[in-house]
């Protein structure tokens, strides 16, 4: 997902300083939240798991470069129903961070632009997630039809934001690139539902996990 260097340059850049900063202060909100319900060792546990987590999907899993960005299998929808938005947000934006400053820092000028592209869609799918699932119903007795749904939320989010980059960059010039790009990430969008799916599964028969600050309260209530 990390937009390539070169796609945006100049003054244009500076736009992705303003959505990074929205979406940064719109996760503190979160954090904010979440620390009232759950207190503070408990966020800053789950905030580092997905820290740990995020580095993995970016730096050990498989990754290729299509068109005008790179397809990674992140992980989204897993982070937000194992841990909750605030520290899945918190972990995606520091991952991000961590695997630019040690092992790509060809990639730092874009941060902003890329920790958008993560942190909107994860919001977005927060917003669907309170709509399509109802309230007593715990996430690791989820169906498949909604994991789908978060899944094709959060990475058609990211294949959308991709493509408004290089469009602003880029212009018109960069059609191909974003069709590459957006055709590529179909694989992501069918394999992540399988994931949660297994992962919630897995996490279903662990029950003494209920009620454990390493886990989102909503995994089993």
């Amino acid at each position: 997902m990390h937009i390539e260097p070169g796609v945006v340059n100049g003054a244009k850049i500076i736009l992705s300083y303003a959505t990074a900063a929205t979406a940064g202060l719109y996760a503190l909100r979160l954090a904010a939240k979440d620390h009232g319900l759950r207190g503070l060792p408990s966020l800053a546990a789950r905030a580092a798991i997905a820290t740990a987590l995020t580095f993995v999907f970016f730096q050990v899993l498989p990754k290729f470069p299509v068109g005008v960005s790179e397809v990674h299998l992140i992980l989204g929808s897993t982070l937000f129903l194992l841990l909750g938005a605030a520290p899945a947000a918190m972990g995606l934006a520091a991952g991000l961070a961590l695997q630019g400053l040690f092992f790509a820092p060809a990639d730092l000028p874009q941060y902003g632009m890329n920790v958008t592209t993560l942190l909107v869609p994860l919001f977005l799918l927060r917003e669907i997630a309170g709509r399509i699932i109802a309230p007593g119903t715990a996430y690791v007795d989820l169906r498949y039809g909604q994991a789908l749904a978060l899944s094709t939320a959060y990475q058609g989010g990211i294949v959308a934001w991709v493509a408004f980059w290089a469009f602003w960059g880029q212009g018109m010039a960069a059609i191909d690139g974003v069709m590459a790009f957006g055709a590529a990430y179909m694989l992501v969008i069918a394999l992540e539902p399988l994931v949660d799916l297994a992962v919630l599964a897995g996490a279903k028969s662990l029950r003494g996990l209920r009620g454990s600050p390493l886990v989102t309260d909503r995994l089993f209530a």
